[in-house]
């Protein structure tokens, strides 16, 4: 049974490292396509870039605030302290404000445009709308409030910046110090050193819950 789990975690981490260095082959060919198209106006790569995001979708947006088409059902805590979103949890694209009924929110109706996940560790509070955007492309949130310690917060930065799909956040109003997220799937740890840390994100980055796998966590929005 050891050698086995050892042989699926070696698995997930040579594809997670497989979709980073595509990751990076992404950004390097992005950089070639803005030069080659300096001379184009401004207002004609607005246009084009709205139109990348939507044709990867493949979902519809909206421009009015969602509160009701977003999620609905509640959490079931299962015997491994992971709460299952068990209801609907909606994905279409809206530009306006988005209210969840969790928090920090585990999936719904997000912004067109996901934030930046790829080992990304942010010092200030985030979008929801932008980060239930990061899950669906099956990134692990990890948040924290003020009531979580210094040398947990650093602890779990390091983790984050050395996982590709994953990202980091304060969010004040949560009713733990530390909570991990994925789409659909919620738990809240005790320290940074928790054993269910590592079981979380071996399970959830990339996992078989994320509605797109594979999808870019870079050239969003920081």
């Amino acid at each position: 049974m050891g050698s086995a789990k050892n042989t699926g975690s070696a698995a997930r981490k040579a594809r997670i490292e497989e979709m980073r260095r595509a990751e990076q082959s992404r950004e390097r060919r992005g950089r070639i396509v803005k030069i080659a198209a300096s001379a184009v106006v401004v207002a004609g790569l607005v246009v084009g870039g709205v139109a990348v995001v939507h044709a990867q979708s493949g979902k519809k947006d909206s421009s009015a605030s969602d509160s009701k088409s977003s999620a609905s059902g509640h959490f079931v805590a299962g015997a491994d302290g992971v709460n299952t979103w068990k209801g609907t949890l909606g994905r279409t694209h809206v530009t306006g404000t988005v209210n969840y009924p969790m928090h920090p929110p585990v999936g719904g109706n997000h912004n067109p445009v996901w934030l930046n996940c790829n080992g990304n560790v942010y010092d200030k509070a985030v979008k929801d709308e932008n980060a239930v955007h990061a899950l669906e492309h099956g990134a692990v949130w990890v948040t924290y409030n003020k009531k979580a310690s210094a040398a947990d917060v650093k602890a779990l930065a390091t983790k984050v910046k050395a996982t590709p799909y994953s990202l980091m956040s304060p969010y004040d109003s949560q009713k733990d110090p530390i909570m991990l997220s994925a789409w659909g799937h919620q738990r809240t740890v005790k320290s940074a050193s928790d054993p269910d840390v590592n079981t979380f994100f071996e399970k959830f980055v990339q996992g078989s819950q994320t509605p797109e796998p594979g999808a870019s966590c870079t050239g969003g929005t920081m």
